[in-house]
C-alpha cells in the first residue's frame, strides 16, 4: 500500500475514533436501531442522529459518490479503507437506504444532471426515504409482465395500477416505479419514473406476515399525476434501468449473509446449550453444523470483499450479483435455523419481554422471505446457469 493510502488510513481511523459515538459501536439490538432517515426520521437515540449528521457532512454515507452529489468523492481504494476502518471499530452503518443501495447507482448511470442534483444529495443526507415499485400481483418473477400504466397527458403521465410487496411503502417519502408506457412491446414498453408518495391518488395497505410484522405493503395508484421530468432514462427503455438496479438490489440483499448478530454463532449456542468436559459446545452434531456454517460464512465474507472491489472497478460479471444474492440469503436462513436449534423449545417463545417479544423466532420466520425478495432463488439459479456457467437450455 502506498504512503498516501497509509496516511489516509491513519487519518480515517483517527476521525472515526473521535467522531463515532460509543453507542454507535455496539451491536444493534433490533431493527428499531436501524436508521432509515426520511422527512420524519425516527432515531433510537441522540447519538444515532449525531452519527448520521457527522457522516453525511463528510460525505461518508456514500463515500464513493461524487462530492457534488453529496458523496465523499473517494476513489475505490480509499472508499474500501473507510469500510475497513468502520468494521475494525465496529461502527454501525449510519444510514440504511434504498436510495443508497438501489436508486442512487441507477441515477448515477441513467439520470440527467437535474435529477442527480435534485435527488442524490437528499439521499446522501438521509432526507428522503425511498421505496421500490416493481412487483405486481400478476408480475412477480415475470416482472416484465407488469400492467401498471402511465398514460401520456402532455406535461405529465397519469399512473394507474397496483404494486405488491412494496417494502416500507407506508413509511416512504418517494417511490421509484416501473410503469407500462407501451402495451405493444413487453420489455421495450416499460418506463422508469419517480414520484412523491404524498401525491394525490397514492395509497398503501400493509401486509401482515407470518412473523407478525408488516414490512411489506400493497400500493395503489389511482390517476396519479407524475411530471414528465421525473422520467429516468428514455421513454420505453425503463427495463434497462430496472435490470441495472436489480443487480444492486441483489448485492444489497446478499449482505444478509454477512449480518453481525453481535457475537459468533458458536458463542450464542454455548450460552444456551453449554459446554462439554473439554470446554466445547456440548452438542456434537450442532457443533459440527455451526463449524461448517462459520467456515462458509468466512469464505463468503472473503468472496464478498472481492466482489465489491470488482464491482467498484467496473470489472464484476453482470450476473455475479445473482450468485451473491443466492448464497448470501441461503447463508442467512441457515444462521437462523442454527440459532433456533441452539435455543431449543425456549426459542419458540413469542411474547415475553425477556425474549424481546419473540425477536428470535420472528426473525427466523422473516428469513423465509430471503429466497423470494429481489428475485427468487430459482430465478437466480437459472441466471447463474445460463450467464455464468453457460449451460445449455436443455
Amino acid at each position: 500500500m502506498s504512503d498516501d493510502l497509509e496516511a489516509f488510513r491513519a487519518e480515517t481511523r483517527d476521525w472515526l475514533e473521535a467522531n463515532c459515538p460509543p453507542e454507535m459501536r455496539k451491536p444493534m439490538r433490533s431493527d428499531k436501531d436501524i436508521c432509515w432517515g426520511g422527512r420524519n426520521p425516527q432515531f433510537s437515540s441522540p447519538e444515532q442522529k449525531l452519527w448520521l449528521d457527522r457522516m453525511a457532512e463528510r460525505g461518508w454515507t456514500v463515500p464513493d459518490w461524487p462530492k457534488e452529489y453529496g458523496g465523499g468523492g473517494l476513489d475505490p481504494a480509499r472508499a474500501k479503507i473507510v469500510r475497513e476502518e468502520m468494521a475494525r471499530l465496529k461502527c454501525r452503518n449510519p444510514l440504511y437506504s434504498f436510495g443508497i443501495s438501489m436508486l442512487g447507482p441507477a441515477l448515477l448511470k441513467y439520470g440527467n444532471e437535474a435529477q442527480k442534483l435534485e435527488h442524490l444529495p437528499k439521499i446522501a443526507r438521509g432526507e428522503i426515504r425511498w421505496c421500490q415499485g416493481y412487483s405486481e400481483p400478476n408480475a412477480g418473477s415475470d416482472l416484465a409482465g407488469l400492467a401498471t400504466s402511465a398514460e401520456d397527458k402532455g406535461d405529465h403521465f397519469l399512473v394507474n395500477g397496483q404494486k405488491v410487496w412494496t417494502s416500507y411503502a407506508d413509511k416512504a417519502d418517494w417511490i421509484f416505479c416501473l410503469v407500462r408506457t407501451d402495451r405493444s412491446n413487453k420489455h421495450n414498453g416499460i418506463s422508469f419514473v419517480l414520484f412523491d408518495m404524498e401525491s394525490e391518488g397514492v395509497s398503501t395497505k400493509p401486509i401482515l406476515l407470518i412473523s407478525g410484522y408488516s414490512p411489506f405493503c400493497e400500493t395503489f395508484f389511482d390517476n396519479v399525476k407524475v411530471p414528465k421530468e421525473n422520467l429516468v432514462g428514455e421513454l420505453n427503455r425503463g427495463w434497462d434501468v430496472a435490470k441495472y438496479l436489480l443487480g444492486h438490489e441483489r448485492e444489497m440483499i446478499s449482505g444478509m449473509g454477512l449480518r453481525d448478530s453481535g457475537k459468533p454463532l458458536h458463542e450464542s449456542a454455548i450460552a444456551t446449550v453449554g459446554r462439554d468436559a473439554e470446554g466445547r459446545l456440548a452438542d456434537p452434531l450442532l457443533r459440527a453444523q455451526i463449524a461448517l456454517f462459520e467456515v462458509r460464512a468466512k469464505a463468503f465474507a472473503a468472496m464478498s470483499e472481492r466482489f465489491i472491489d470488482a464491482l467498484k472497478a467496473g470489472k464484476a460479471h453482470p450476473a455475479q450479483p445473482s450468485m451473491m444474492k443466492y448464497y448470501g440469503t441461503e447463508l442467512n436462513k441457515t444462521r437462523y435455523e442454527l440459532l433456533m436449534a441452539s435455543g431449543g423449545s425456549d426459542a419458540l417463545e413469542w411474547e415475553s419481554a425477556e425474549s424481546g417479544n419473540g425477536a428470535l423466532p420472528r426473525a427466523w420466520l422473516r428469513t423465509k422471505a430471503n429466497s423470494i425478495e429481489g428475485g427468487t432463488s430459482e430465478i437466480q439459479l437459472n441466471i447463474i446457469a445460463k450467464r455464468i456457467l453457460e449451460l445449455p437450455n436443455q
